[in-house]
């Protein structure tokens, strides 16, 4: 039997990336009833582009589900650079989330973790039987690149792709993908809002990761650090540690998605009632 393909979608990051894309121009489309709709459009654009290119067999569109998580408990100032969502975006939260619905696309998230969290546990529990394809804009899902797991991380444009995998990952990279976690622990995370250890940016990270391999190498052999780095290291040595653990991915969150449920097939009658509810003309004629 051919392997199948499961199609991750982080939602929340096409979701993102399609408002901000067309809304710098104020062009925020709204419906005669006054309801925006551009992260929507946009969000539907990338997706169809997607499952053109990659040909899934199934489909699965992974949510957060408030900004309140394990990590925000762990460290107060995680994300906590990021204001409140624009009020043009916030009416299409669960909008779109009505149009995946119409695709007959289940969609997944739970409390208290991130998108990023059940798209690893699932990954990991589709890929012992079949190919996955995770398709996201944020580079921390790449340490999710494994055997049958491979990342399609979304470029300028549409229909730019940049995928990752196992055979292509340490060449494109120049580490494995778990240490994908010790170099963030190192260098920190800018868009996440924790610190890493101040004073080490990506290149130093990435040199001591590939020279150690990991945070607890590098570690147990300080004393071969120049002194520059073993002070930075020994005075963030805790905000380190932190810095690791905000940067994993947890892949045995409790949930569950049964593969038959996320079959990519619609009907396209209800898909079409959807899109003139909202107005989208030019949609329709990207439904085969």
């Amino acid at each position: 039997m051919e392997k199948q393909k499961v199609l991750l979608v982080d939602g929340m990051a096409l979701l993102f990336r399609g408002f901000f894309a067309t809304a710098f121009r104020g062009n925020f489309m709204k419906t005669s009833k006054g309801v925006p709709t551009n992260g929507v459009y946009q969000f539907l654009r990338y997706f169809l582009d997607a499952v053109e290119t990659f040909e899934p067999t199934h489909v699965i569109c992974c949510w957060d589900m408030g900004s309140k998580t394990f990590r925000t408990e762990m460290y107060d100032g995680y994300k906590a650079n990021r204001g409140e969502p624009p009020e043009e975006l916030i009416p299409q939260f669960d909008l779109i989330k009505e149009v995946t619905e119409a695709f007959n696309m289940p969609n997944v998230g739970l409390e208290n973790y991130e998108a990023d969290d059940c798209i690893g546990t699932l990954a990991n529990h589709y890929a012992i039987e079949n190919e996955v394809i995770i398709l996201t804009g944020d580079q921390d899902i790449l340490q999710l690149v494994a055997n049958g797991v491979s990342v399609a991380i979304m470029k300028k444009g549409q229909g730019n792709y940049d995928v990752f995998h196992k055979e292509n990952f340490y060449e494109k990279r120049g580490i494995e993908p778990k240490q994908i976690i010790d170099l963030k622990g190192l260098m920190g995370d800018t868009s996440d809002n924790y610190p890493g250890v101040k004073g080490i940016g990506e290149k130093t990270a990435l040199k001591l990761i590939q020279e150690y391999g990991s945070i607890d190498n590098i570690l147990a052999n300080t004393d071969q650090l120049s002194k520059g780095i073993q002070t930075k290291i020994q005075n963030n040595l805790e905000m380190l540690h932190l810095s690791k653990k905000l940067a994993e991915i947890k892949c045995d969150v409790p949930i569950s998605c049964a593969l038959e449920s996320a079959l990519w097939n619609y009907d396209k009658s209800k898909i079409n009632e959807k899109f003139s509810e909202l107005e989208f003309k030019n949609l329709g004629k990207l439904i085969g």
